[in-house]
C-alpha cells in the first residue's frame, strides 16, 4: 500500500524479503546501509518485485508498492504513482533478467518509459556476447536511466565493448557485512563441528551451482581427514522446486550414498538469513565456489566468504577471476574436474601457513567492500542527482566503547591487537594508558557511568605503578607486568603529565584520585626541565594549563610561559617565509605543538604565542589539505624542508591529533573554518581519505592502524583506538 511521507525517499526496486533470493537479500541489506548512512533526511522505500502474480509476501513497511512480474500494465501504473509520490526523489533499480517479466525481463522498459525521477540501475548479471534481442534489451535500459552500477571493472568492460553502452557507468562493489576477523575454533564449537575440518558452500541450491563436482572429489581427501564434513548451507531455489522439486538435491543424496560419503557431506536445507550465513562462514576452514557459469559477473556468495576471511576455493566465473589470485585462494582451472577440487583442497589442508595466510589477505582486501564503504559510494553517486546536505556525509558514529574494554585488563590497556584480538604479549606503554587515562575521565565526566571511572582508575595505577623515585615514568611493561626501567621516553612523559593535569582539573573524578594525581604531576614536574623535545614540551604545557585551571600558581604560569619561550624558539630559528614551522621536517602529530602554544596564550594573554600558534597551524593546513580532504604527513620519508612530502604510511594519531587542536582553534578563536577543518579532518575515521576506505570500525569500536599505498592495516592497537576516540570526543567539545 502507498505511503506518502514527509521525508524525501530513495526507492529501491527489485525482489525483497520474505521472497527467498539472492536480490531479495542485496537490496535489504544495501537499502538498510543507505537509511543507516543518511537516516532522518533519507529513507529507503521498496518497490517489490512479485512473481507471476501468484506468490504473496508478508512484506515489511518499508515496501510501498509491488509489481507482478508478467502484469504488464502494473509498472506503467506504478511509475505513474512514483511521479505522483512527491516524497521519491530516486529510484535505484536492482536489475536481474529473472526478476522481470517478459523476454529477457522487457516489461521493465515499461516502466523507465513513464518514470520521470532520476533512475539508477544496478547490473547484477551481465553476459558478454549477448545476441541480439539481450543486447538491444540492456541498450535500452541504459539509454532510460541517468546512470548505471556496476560491482567489477570486468562488467564495466563488458558493457561498453559487447553492448555498446554510452551511460556513465560507476564500479561499487557488492557489499558485505562488516565482521571481525576471528579463528574458526569459537564458532565451530557453537554449531556442533568442535574437531571437526569444515568445508563450507552456501547459496540457493540449483543444477548450476556443480556441487556434485565438489562431492565427487572428496573420497581421496577424506580418506586422509575422515574428520571433515563438507556442509551444503540453503534452501532449494523456489523456481526449481516448483519445476523440479528437489530433482536435483535427491540426485546429490544418490551420489554422496554411492560414494560412501554419509557421514562427511551434510545438507542444512533452509533458507538463511544473514546472521545465519556469517556463522557458518565463520566456522568454515575453507570456501567452496563450485558454480557452472562461466559469465557470473557477481557473486554475493564468493564476496561474503572472502570478507569473512576464509580461505576460498573456486570455479573460474568472472566475479573469481576479479576477486581470487595465488594469494587469495586457489582459482580452479575448469568448471566439472573433480580431481581439482581434491587437489586444491589437500593443499590448503595440508599447508596452514598457505591457509592463515590466504586467510589473512581475503579479509585484508574486502574492507573495501563492507557495506559502510558501499553506503558511503552509493551516498556520493545520489548526490550527483539529488540533494544532500553534508551534514549527513560528515555526522558522528555514537560513542563505542567495547574495543577499548576489550583491550584493557585489570592492569592497563595492551598495546597491539592482531585484528580485533588483543595480543597480551605486546605488553603496556605509558603512552597508550596516559591517553585512555584522558578518554576515560572526559566519559564519565559526560555520562557518570561507573563503568567509565573504573577504566579510568585502571590507567590511572598503572601511571602511578611506572613512576620512579626520581619522578620519571618508564614507559614499557612486558607481558609478565615488570617494568622495563630503561624505557625512558621524553614523549611518552610528556603525556603523562598531560592527563595527570587533566584528572587534577575535573571536580567530577573522585577527590583521592584527583589528589594523587596533582602529587604524582608534581613529584614528576622537576624532570621536565631538562626536556628539548617539542612534542614532550607541548604536552607537559597541556598538563599544566589543564591543572592550573583548578589549582591555580604563579609559579606553574611562569613554567608555562618558560616552556612556551622554548617552542617560540624553535620556531624562530627554523621558520622562513615558506616555511612557518617548528623544525627542519613535518613528522608526526605535528598540530600538538601549535596546539600547546593555544594554551600558552589562554594561560598568559602573550599575544605572540597565538600569532605564533596561527601562523605554524595555517601553514600545517595548507600542507595537510587537499581538495577538502586531509592528508597526513606520510610515516614514510615525512616532509623535509625544501623536499617532497611523503602520503603513506598514514596514522590515526596524526589525524587524531589535527582534530583535537583545530577544535580548540575554533573554541578560541571562533574562527568557522578551524571547526570546518576539525570535522573534514575527522572523516579522515569515516572513509574521507586517500583511499576512500572507512578506518574506523563501528561495530568493534576499534580503529584500524592506519593506511597504506593500497590497503588498510587491519589490526586495531591500543594508539590508533584512543586516538580515535580522543578525536571523536574533541567534536562534542565544539
Amino acid at each position: 500500500m502507498e505511503k506518502e511521507s514527509e521525508q524525501d525517499a530513495i526507492c529501491f526496486m527489485g525482489t525483497f524479503p520474505p521472497r527467498e533470493c539472492g536480490i531479495a537479500t542485496f537490496t535489504k541489506d544495501l537499502s538498510d546501509a543507505i537509511e543507516k548512512k543518511f537516516f532522518p533526511y533519507l529513507r529507503a522505500k521498496i518497490i517489490a518485485m512479485n512473481n507471476n502474480g501468484v506468490n504473496v509476501y508478508n512484506y515489511s513497511s518499508k515496501v510501498i508498492y509491488q509489481i507482478s512480474d508478467t502484469e504488464r500494465e502494473q509498472y506503467t501504473k506504478i511509475a505513474e504513482k512514483v511521479n505522483k509520490n512527491a516524497s521519491i526523489k530516486i529510484i535505484s533499480i536492482q536489475h536481474e533478467f529473472g526478476i522481470f517479466g517478459g523476454e529477457y525481463g522487457q516489461h521493465l522498459l515499461d516502466f523507465l518509459d513513464v518514470v520521470r525521477k532520476p533512475v539508477i540501475v544496478t547490473f547484477h548479471s551481465i553476459l558478454p556476447d549477448p545476441d541480439k534481442k539481450r543486447k538491444k534489451i540492456v541498450k535500452s535500459i541504459s539509454e532510460k536511466v541517468w546512470e548505471v552500477v556496476v560491482m567489477t571493472s570486468k562488467g564495466e568492460e563488458i558493457l561498453r565493448k559487447d553492448y555498446g553502452l554510452t551511460t556513465p557507468i560507476r564500479v561499487i562493489p557488492h557489499g558485505i557485512p562488516v565482521v571481525s576477523f576471528e579463528s574458526q575454533n569459537s564458532t565451530k564449537k557453537q554449531l556442533g563441528y568442535e574437531n571437526k575440518i569444515l568445508l563450507v558452500s552456501f547459496g540457493m541450491v540449483n543444477r548450476g551451482k556443480g556441487y556434485e563436482n565438489v562431492i565427487e572429489g572428496l573420497p581421496g581427501v577424506v580418506k586422509k581427514y575422515p574428520n571433515l564434513i563438507y556442509l551444503i548451507v540453503g534452501a532449494t531455489h523456489p523456481v526449481v522446486r516448483k519445476n523440479e522439486g528437489e530433482d536435483y538435491r535427491n540426485f546429490l543424496d544418490r551420489k554422496i550414498k554411492e560414494l560412501g560419503l554419509t557421514d562427511n557431506v551434510k545438507f542444512y536445507n533452509k533458507y538463511v538469513a544473514l546472521k545465519e550465513i556469517i556463522q557458518y562462514l565463520k566456522a568454515a576452514d575453507i570456501y567452496i565456489s563450485s558454480t557452472l557459469t562461466p559469465e557470473q559477473i557477481t557473486s554475493g556468495t564468493l564476496a561474503y566468504a572472502m570478507g569473512c576471511g576464509r580461505a576460498t576455493i573456486s570455479t573460474p566465473f568472472l566475479h573469481a577471476q576479479d576477486m581470487i589470485n595465488h594469494e587469495r585462494g586457489i582459482l580452479l582451472e575448469s568448471f566439472q574436474e573433480p580431481e581439482e577440487y581434491s587437489k586444491a583442497i589437500l593443499r590448503l589442508l595440508e599447508d596452514k601457513n598457505l591457509r592463515k595466510d590466504v586467510e589473512q589477505n581475503s579479509y585484508e582486501y574486502t574492507r573495501s567492500m563492507t557495506w559502510p564503504n558501499v553506503a558511503l559510494s552509493y551516498g556520493n553517486l545520489i548526490r550527483d542527482y539529488i540533494a544532500i546536505p553534508d551534514i549527513y556525509f560528515e555526522r558522528l558514529p555514537r560513542i563505542n566503547t567495547e574495543h577499548i574494554r576489550k583491550m584493557t585488563d585489570d592492569f592497563g590497556i595492551l598495546q597491539f591487537a592482531k585484528y580485533s584480538t588483543p595480543h597480551g604479549s605486546s605488553g603496556y606503554t605509558l603512552d597508550d594508558n596516559s591517553r585512555a587515562l584522558i578518554v576515560a575521565s572526559k566519559l564519565y565526566s559526560k555520562y557518570r557511568n561507573t563503568m567509565f571511572l573504573n577504566l579510568a582508575k585502571t590507567y590511572f595505577s598503572y601511571i602511578k605503578c611506572v613512576q620512579l623515585e626520581d619522578g620519571r615514568f618508564c614507559n614499557v611493561v612486558n607481558k609478565d607486568k615488570t617494568l622495563i626501567k630503561d624505557s625512558w621516553s621524553e614523549e611518552a612523559y610528556g603525556r603523562a603529565i598531560k592527563s595527570l593535569g587533566f584528572v587534577t582539573s575535573l571536580q567530577s573524578m573522585p577527590k583521592q584520585m584527583r589528589e594523587e594525581a596533582e602529587d604524582l604531576l608534581l613529584k614528576a614536574l622537576p624532570v621536565a626541565s631538562d626536556l628539548n623535545s617539542p612534542r614532550a614540551l607541548s604536552s607537559i604545557i597541556a598538563g599544566l594549563y589543564y591543572y592550573n585551571k583548578e589549582n591555580y600558581s604563579r609559579d606553574i604560569v611562569k613554567t608555562i610561559r618558560k616552556f612556551a619561550d622554548k617552542i617560540v624558539g624553535m620556531y624562530e630559528e627554523n621558520s622562513s617565509y615558506d616555511w612557518r614551522w617548528f623544525e627542519s621536517a613535518l613528522t608526526y602529530s605535528n598540530s600538538k605543538i601549535c596546539e600547546a602554544l593555544f594554551y600558552a596564550y589562554i594561560v598568559t594573554q602573550n599575544l605572540r604565542y597565538l600569532n605564533i600558534a596561527e601562523e605554524s597551524l595555517n601553514f600545517l593546513i595548507g600542507k595537510t589539505f587537499e581538495n577538502g580532504v586531509f592528508v597526513p604527513i606520510g610515516q614514510n620519508g615525512w616532509y623535509k624542508k625544501g623536499g617532497e612530502r611523503s602520503y603513506f604510511d598514514q596514522q590515526p594519531i596524526d589525524v587524531s591529533s589535527m582534530v583535537q587542536t583545530l577544535a580548540l582553534a575554533y573554541r578560541l578563536t571562533k574562527n568557522v573554518e578551524y571547526g570546518k577543518n576539525s570535522v573534514k579532518a575527522f572523516h579522515w575515521f569515516l572513509g574521507k581519505n586517500t583511499l576512500n576506505q572507512v578506518v574506523y570500525n563501528e561495530k568493534s569500536g576499534g580503529c584500524y592502524d592506519g593506511l597504506d599505498k593500497t590497503n588498510l592495516n587491519l589490526n586495531q592497537g591500543a594508539e590508533s583506538t584512543v586516538s580515535y576516540m580522543l578525536a571523536r570526543l574533541s567534536l562534542d567539545e565544539i
